[in-house]
């Protein structure tokens, strides 16, 4: 049974839209994290403080996708040219001060094709 992550990422194949950057994040069962939360997706509430260190344009056009979908994490590194630790640094941070929220995907049900 195919995961969610591959379903969504067979639609997104089929279709153009915003979503097309994904379609170069192909991802098998052999292809994940194991020690990642590749469970976790995050949806922007608010716009963080940033240091200006993460003052980037490609960070600041990661965080606005957030802000009108939900992400994985392997989304956010792939997309905000960050390292995986500072992305994960910058996602706890953006946790912690409540700018993110955190949806739990695993409790869905994968779709069945």
């Amino acid at each position: 049974m195919p995961s969610v992550y591959d379903s969504l990422s067979q639609w997104l194949q089929k279709t153009t839209s915003s979503f097309a950057e994904l379609r170069v994040l192909p991802m098998t069962q052999a292809g994940h994290d194991k020690g990642a939360a590749d469970h976790l997706i995050y949806r922007l509430r608010q716009w963080p403080d940033l240091p200006s260190a993460l003052r980037t344009a490609d960070v600041y056009r990661t965080l606005s996708v957030m802000s009108s979908r939900p992400v994985n994490r392997r989304w956010f590194v792939a997309s905000s040219g960050l390292t995986l630790a500072e992305a994960d640094a910058l996602i706890q941070r953006m946790v912690d001060d409540e700018a993110v929220e955190v949806i739990d995907a695993s409790i869905f049900p994968d779709s069945g094709s």
